[in-house]
């Protein structure tokens, strides 16, 4: 278990730096560069692990499972994670961090239709709990007083949802597949789909690309999307998604913080008391099912 928390808070803690990073590398590349380059490199830096992985459960990729890889690489790269950045820069990062958060409800959703998971009386509360939670964060009051920005929030919600899809998607093959490689090459395969896009679109592809910023390209590449995955995943292992899921429910408690810290964003009231019914409902999800 000490291991299994210590991938878990390693990998809450770079996804934790996740929206500061986003935001302040979006000064330097649009939303759908910045997502094309830092999971093709993600992708690359987890693809010896993934060939390893894949050798060690000696199974040969079919052309269904690219074809699959291909499908969850276009919802979480070209859909998700490209809605995300543009959130991101539309809305505090404090704030969309907890809103990204909340995709276990929507995967949860997802699961019952795609993989058959019984929707249980557990998961309407956590569900109850979660939406609460995101109200109080997104604060209707100044949402409808047009103080908040309401685009970034639409965004960061959708690209939620998205994930949730993505998340869901996965459960069906990554039992046979495993995955880093389903991550790896989902990731390169939707990467190359967003670099035809700017190609035909003649957006810049490596524009941008400085000494200035390359430390933070990096950054995002290698530690937040490479190795805060391989945690996560390595968590998984270790000792089984239930426990691996804190990682998103911590995540949270990190950003806030190193957004005020990095970005002196504040930490309001709303916030603390929508991350607390967050919380609430993640605990309640990784309750065992004789407590609820």
């Amino acid at each position: 278990m000490k291991k299994s928390f210590a991938f878990v808070l390693a990998a809450a803690f770079l996804f934790g730096t996740m929206e500061v990073a986003l935001k302040l590398a979006g000064s330097s590349f649009n939303a759908m560069q910045l997502t094309f380059l830092r999971f093709l490199i993600g992708g690359i830096c987890l693809l010896p692990f993934a060939m390893f992985d894949l050798k060690k459960r000696q199974y040969r990729l079919t052309v269904g499972d690219w074809a699959y890889f291909f499908l969850l690489g276009f919802v979480n790269i070209c859909i998700s994670m490209v809605l995300f950045q543009l959130g991101v820069m539309r809305t505090n990062a404090n704030l969309a961090a907890v809103i990204i958060s909340t995709s276990p409800i929507f995967t949860m959703i997802f699961a019952q239709f795609i993989v058959n998971e019984k929707f249980t009386a557990k998961k309407a509360v956590v569900l109850i709990l979660n939406v609460i939670g995101l109200i109080i964060v997104a604060n209707p009051v100044t949402l409808f007083s047009g103080k908040s920005a309401v685009s970034g929030i639409l965004l960061t919600l959708v690209a939620a949802v998205a994930f949730g899809l993505y998340t869901a998607l996965g459960k069906k093959r990554i039992e046979k597949i495993g995955g880093l490689t389903q991550n790896s090459l989902s990731f390169i395969l939707g990467s190359s789909v967003l670099l035809v896009v700017l190609l035909v679109t003649k957006q810049p592809v490596v524009g941008g690309i400085q000494l200035s910023t390359l430390p933070l390209l990096l950054y995002l590449s290698i530690f937040v999307t490479a190795i805060g995955y391989y945690c996560y995943l390595k968590a998984i292992e270790v000792s089984g998604p239930s426990t691996a899921s804190i990682t998103f429910f911590i995540k949270p408690i990190f950003a806030p913080i190193i957004a005020f810290a990095v970005l002196n964003e504040a930490i309001t009231v709303n916030l603390v008391f929508g991350v607390v019914f967050i919380l609430a409902g993640s605990l309640v999800s990784i309750a065992r099912d004789k407590y609820i």
